[in-house]
């Protein structure tokens, strides 16, 4: 076994961490007798020799060794080096990257990845044959991951199609033939010469299979080939599918017994999966519906109607699968989502704390679409526990975006295989359908993520005056996690009474290099709260500010300053000293705390010009036109200075300037074109826009159109593949009202 891995130069080749001397030990260790030393090396490959999906020199010298030990009945464990296989022959370059490498010289640093990825797919492919015997492996991990490699990387697709459909009809291992049809669509997707007699085969198997959950599979994979022919009763078919499952099914099946402890990342990841399959009979529903989403796209209301068809289900597993998939639909897509919040709502009663914890981290991110379950939230506040209570420790987040396809039993790593990474348990296909994950942090009873502080947050970001008490009794114990000092600014004039609390918190905190996180949260909610009486507090952290994160701290500070408005007379000097400080962010929130003070623009708009001139980066001229808006028509000797950004090369430039132009002059001439243009080349800027559209009311009746175009796009502005943010849904609903509130204001005529 490993013939002449002597031979070979290994400290003359690279990984992701210096010299690969390490390697052979790595490939020794995949063949170890020692479920323990297998497992650390595969971490080893991942980690090092195909770091992030990366194709090393090391990586290219493996490969004749892994397939010798895939190839090996002897070897234990060879259903993850097929997986690891087909990650590092899966990478696949498109025209314009293949364009790209074609014209770089052969020792331009950027030639030698993409050229190890195509020699990597092409050893890869020569030695592929090896796959083809494996399908009728004894081992069924070795059968589950081996028709996604065969469908990746085999050269003759045709002879792996034939080989894969014949083998369905002897296999019995449900998640085994899963796979197979899985693949059957991958080559569909891969290949367009096969995609029509496989789109009619899985149409047929989709109909005639006695399996339901390969009826489902099929569906599934069809749809995801030939999205356009999904037909109109797809909803009732795959929910009719579902309760098939669920019926055939005996509770607990299909459910492994947990393996020991794993200091591994991918034994981490492991454990992870099989807890959340544990007690369901049926957990791989989840990625064949993954699947299904992915297809139906931007089929709204279909898909809506298929979780709701789901969170109304007996079996939890399927209320749970149905929480996380929304996730990703309710990020991207705009829709009703009135009844889907509400059942979800219902899931904090239920005994399940996996699914409880699903509803918990799905209604944190909702902010005011999150009010249709707020009596749920309020009830389940009112009867919980405090302390650390359901889900997982401190920092995880449940599954996060990415997870597509079909995973299996051994989960995949890394996208469709390609790599371990984000995305636990994504397998074949992909295709979208990000999971919902929320950030955890620390319980205010104790260290460890709380149900109960998700569904504060939750409450608390939906403006539920219900919130504050429960706020204030957090506040009043251990530590508290900053989401839930953000969700503060939410709850309106009643977080006054939370003032005094928050200012015993920022007395006690030390002035220290950790002050900005510990601080800024705090200053965050005083200033919603209106809570002058920490103006005290408030100037100790200003002028105490260590010097690590020194200006950032200032800014918080004088963002709350800035709240406090003329109450905070006592902090004219330090504001006025702190004009002249040499960081942009620190002189305007100076020049807007000591505005919000004293009301004479006298003495800030010198200071404000003087961070306006073209020279200086697109940061420090947003900021000072911000301000200079903020402050309005007593600014209008600085409307000169403000002229020359209208044609900035930097959006974000023009669109703050524009909008500071027209509310220190009210002029639109100038301005309402600069913005209508940023509109289309920035969207992230739309919400800033559409806020000064409504402001500009009929001024603004220019801007008609592309307001109305924007509240009938059904996708989210700000919504980016595989990544998302805490306030995304919130901001894109606010640009929403805002779009309303102009077209309204445009219709009544009234400025």
């Amino acid at each position: 076994m490993l013939t002449g891995i002597e031979e070979v130069d290994w400290a003359s080749l690279g990984h992701a961490y210096g010299p690969a001397d390490d390697v052979p030990e790595l490939l020794r260790g995949l063949a170890s007798a020692d479920p323990a030393e297998r497992e650390t090396a595969l971490d080893g490959m991942y980690g090092a020799v195909h770091h992030q999906g990366d194709v090393y020199d090391s990586t290219l010298a493996c490969i004749p060794f892994l397939l010798e030990l895939v190839a090996d009945p002897g070897v234990q464990d060879r259903g993850c080096i097929v997986e690891l296989l087909t990650s590092i022959g899966g990478i696949e370059l498109d025209d314009e990257e293949e364009e790209e490498m074609s014209g770089l010289p052969f020792d331009d640093g950027e030639f030698i990845p993409a050229a190890n990825y195509a020699m990597a797919a092409a050893a890869i492919a020569a030695g592929s044959d090896v796959f083809l015997g494996l399908v009728s492996d004894p081992d069924p991990e070795v059968r589950l991951a081996v028709p996604y490699a065969l469908a990746s990387l085999h050269p003759e697709p045709a002879l792996v199609l034939t080989l894969l459909r014949e083998r369905l009809t002897v296999e019995r291992d449900t998640e085994v033939r899963l796979a197979l049809v899985a693949a059957v669509g991958q080559i569909a997707l891969r290949h367009a010469s096969l995609r029509a007699e496989t789109v009619d085969w899985l149409g047929w198997l989709a109909r005639a299979a006695q399996d339901p959950g390969l009826r489902l599979a099929a569906l599934a994979q069809r749809a995801r080939c030939a999205p356009g022919e999904i037909p109109d009763d797809v909803v009732p078919w795959v929910t009719a599918l579902l309760e098939e499952i669920r019926t055939a099914s005996v509770s607990g099946a299909g459910s492994e017994p947990p393996r020991g402890a794993a200091p591994t990342l991918i034994g981490q990841v492991r454990e992870l999966l099989e807890e959340h399959a544990a007690g369901r009979p049926a957990p791989w529903t989840e990625e064949l519906l993954r699947t299904l989403h992915a297809a139906l796209d931007d089929r709204v209301d279909d898909r809506i109607a298929l979780v709701l068809a789901q969170l109304r289900s007996p079996d939890w597993g399927q209320r749970s699968d149905a929480i996380w998939l929304c996730g990703g639909l309710i990020r991207v897509w705009r829709g009703r989502y009135e009844e889907v919040v509400r059942l979800v709502g219902d899931q904090l009663h239920d005994p399940e704390p996996r699914l409880r914890e699903a509803a918990t981290s799905f209604l944190e991110r909702l902010f005011e679409l999150g009010a249709p379950a707020a009596d749920a939230l309020a009830a389940r506040l009112a009867r919980a526990p405090r302390g650390p209570a359901d889900g997982f420790g401190d920092g995880s987040g449940g599954f996060g975006d990415g997870s597509g396809g079909f995973g299996g039993r051994s989960g995949g790593f890394g996208d469709g295989f390609g790599g371990f990474g984000e995305g636990c348990g994504d397998g074949f296909g992909g295709g979208g359908g990000d999971g919902f994950g929320g950030g955890c942090g620390e319980g205010f009873g104790g260290v460890g993520r709380s149900g109960r502080e998700g569904a504060l947050i939750a409450l608390a970001r939906a403006g539920d005056v219900r919130a504050v008490p429960l706020l204030a009794r957090a506040l009043e114990e251990g530590e508290v996690r900053r989401e839930l000092l953000y969700a503060v600014d939410g709850l309106g004039p009643s977080a006054a009474v939370l003032a005094p609390l928050l200012r015993r918190r920022l007395a006690r905190i030390e002035l220290d290099e950790r002050l900005y996180d510990r601080a800024a949260p705090l200053l965050h909610a005083l200033a919603a709260a209106r809570g002058v009486q920490a103006l005290p507090e408030v100037l100790r952290v200003l002028r105490g500010a260590p010097a690590n994160r020194r200006d950032r701290v200032r800014e918080a500070a004088l963002r709350t300053l800035a709240a406090f408005g003329p109450a905070a007379g006592e902090a004219v000097p330090d504001l006025q000293e702190l004009l002249a400080d040499g960081s942009a962010g620190v002189s305007t929130a100076a020049a807007r705390a000591l505005w919000a003070v004293e009301g004479d623009p006298a003495e800030v708009l010198p200071v404000l010009e003087r961070w306006l001139r073209p020279v200086l980066p697109g940061a420090d001229r947003c900021a000072a036109a911000q301000v200079l808006g903020e402050i309005g028509p007593a600014a209008v000797a600085a409307a000169p200075a403000l002229r020359p950004a209208l044609a900035s090369r930097d959006p974000w430039v023009r669109v703050r300037a524009a909008a500071a132009l027209w509310r220190v002059t009210g002029e639109t001439e100038a301005t309402l074109p600069v913005l209508l243009a940023a509109w289309e080349e920035n969207r992230h800027a739309r919400v800033d826009i559409a806020e000064c559209l409504a402001e500009m009311g009929p001024a603004a009746s220019e801007a008609r159109l592309v307001l109305l175009t924007e509240l009938t796009r059904r996708r989210r502005h700000n919504a980016r593949e595989g990544a998302s943010g805490t306030r995304d849904i919130h901001l894109d609903e606010k640009l929403l009202t805002l779009c309303r509130a102009a077209l309204a204001r445009m219709e009544r005529g009234t400025y």
